[in-house]
């Protein structure tokens, strides 16, 4: 039998990590697989990729994908400092970090924000499911008002709301998802890979040992019944021929930066996921109700990104010889006689 490889000749094994060891019906396995099926059909080389993560159940993701990647495992909350130095030292690898709602929301909010307003190339995945799944349950910064655990304690605190944070922070895509959509998340995905800049992905990913009971808001149940689409996702990659069959009065383009298209047929004819007043309205619509709204929620496609902005070599820094990177005493000389 032939062996199916993808358009860079890889099989599909090339890009499995090691066996999980997350609880089985775990919403992040399902995540990870959506990953590598991502980066299977794009043709992405392995060897290109850097993995991170910081602490948490969620922080264990990355090694169940990609096994052939670099990878990083920061310490809690400082996942994002850890991809920029690795991002500003060589601009040529594609960084994916993997976070939860506690690594991200509580401990790491600070570094969450710089890393927003910054625009990095980064797909920044939350594993978001309410709880801090690996300290026994206790409400995460993204629980919602209201919500139950498992001992019958309700929660009431407001939630941060990590999608509208990221839009007023400065990310140039956003997106919310469900581990259990394959075909929406699958072409987030794609469409994360294709986009140069900060892609910031909630996933509400059920805990399914303590936050997928009754009263949870976090649950499977939960979200099948409250999930608001905001438009049905297609994806097109530069290098297939493009024949979409669609309709161009409800459906919105948008070009990404090495000739994708992403395709957005609308649910609403009144969403444009560009206008970012749109997209904070939104959100806060949905929460009012109670619901997620799930899909592209903003994009920005044409923005530098933080390594344009700080007008780098073409040649990653971590390769550049030791006389470009530590000039001579000339050089020295000629600064100093510039600032008498």
């Amino acid at each position: 039998m032939a062996v199916r490889v993808n358009r860079i000749g890889l099989e599909p094994q090339v890009y499995k990590g090691g066996k999980t060891t997350l609880c089985a019906g775990c919403g992040h396995n399902a995540i990870s697989e959506r990953i590598i099926d991502a980066f299977y059909d794009m043709g992405v080389d392995p060897r290109r990729v850097i993995k991170l993560s910081g602490i948490g159940c969620s922080s264990k993701s990355p090694a169940y994908f990609l096994g052939g990647s670099h990878g990083f495992n920061a310490v809690h909350g400082r996942m994002p400092s850890v991809g920029t130095g690795a991002m500003l030292a060589n601009k040529k690898l594609i960084a994916i970090g993997v976070s939860g709602d506690g690594d991200t929301g509580a401990i790491g909010i600070g570094q969450f924000v710089h890393l927003m307003r910054r625009n990095l190339p980064i797909i920044y995945i939350i594993e978001d499911n309410g709880c801090y799944g690996l300290t026994k349950g206790q409400f995460s910064p993204t629980a919602d008002l209201g919500s139950k655990l498992k001992t019958g304690v309700v929660n009431d605190l407001p939630p941060i709301d990590t999608c509208a944070l990221a839009i007023e922070l400065g990310a140039t895509f956003v997106a919310r998802s469900f581990s259990g959509d394959k075909k929406q998340l699958l072409a987030l995905l794609k469409a994360a890979l294709a986009h140069r800049g900060t892609v910031m992905l909630d996933v509400i990913s059920p805990c399914v040992t303590f936050n997928d009971h009754e009263g949870s808001t976090k649950s499977y149940a939960y979200v099948k019944e409250h999930d608001d689409p905001l438009e049905e996702v297609s994806f097109v990659p530069f290098f297939e021929e493009i024949t979409v069959d669609y309709d161009p009065g409800s459906t919105q383009e948008v070009r990404m930066h090495d000739g994708s298209r992403l395709l957005l047929k609308k649910l609403e004819e009144a969403y444009d996921p560009t206008d970012k007043i749109t997209a904070m309205k939104r959100l806060q619509e949905t929460a009012r109700r109670g619901e997620f709204a799930t899909g592209l929620i903003y994009i920005e496609p044409d923005r530098d990104d933080f390594l344009e902005q700080l007008n780098l070599s073409d040649e990653p820094l971590a390769t550049l010889p030791l006389e470009k990177i530590r000039p001579g005493r000339e050089a020295l000389d000629e600064i100093m006689e510039s600032l008498r």
